[in-house]
């Protein structure tokens, strides 16, 4: 089995508490803020621990209708979590599972380092094309950069 990794990062103004708090709340703002990227996100089971499983149904903006995800990792104390595409047309029917995983760190000028690196693991030899990973690389970038400004705009929140 091959694997491709992406690896995201994008500075932050804000410090990484806020940054893990409002991410902590991305099914909720994801479909306000970018729903040409996100319709829904739902809990088909758990209560958003390690084990739950939700599903994705994404906007007119992205060639996949959608997926479903299971919370593989939550490390609240270092702003941590992990997330496995399990299904969904988003794996291309190339892939076995798109692996997530994002770490907030904090900077020394007190705002903070967004890390996102997603692994994707292929059935076999075939991989998604570099123009697929180059659209979901900013992809990610443009949603986190929305969340941030969404975060920014309801400072009483978050």
């Amino acid at each position: 089995m091959t694997s491709v990794t992406l690896k995201v990062e994008v500075p932050s103004k804000l410090p990484a508490e806020r940054v893990f708090k409002v991410f902590s709340d991305f099914d909720n703002i994801a479909p306000k803020v970018k729903p040409e990227f996100f319709k829904s996100i739902e809990t088909l089971q758990g209560n958003g621990d390690v084990g739950t499983i939700k599903k994705v149904t994404f906007g007119d903006a992205v060639q996949f209708t959608s997926g479903k995800y299971k919370v593989d990792a939550l490390d609240i104390s270092n702003y941590s979590f992990g997330y496995s595409f399990i299904e969904g047309d988003n794996l291309m029917g190339i892939l076995d599972s798109i692996n997530i995983h994002v770490k907030v760190v904090p900077s020394a000028n007190g705002g903070s380092m967004f890390k996102q690196t997603i692994i994707y693991n292929c059935k076999g030899a075939e991989k998604p094309s570099e123009d697929i990973l180059k659209k979901e690389k900013e992809g990610y970038e443009n949603t986190y950069k929305t969340i941030e400004a969404y975060a920014i705009a309801h400072p009483e929140t978050y």
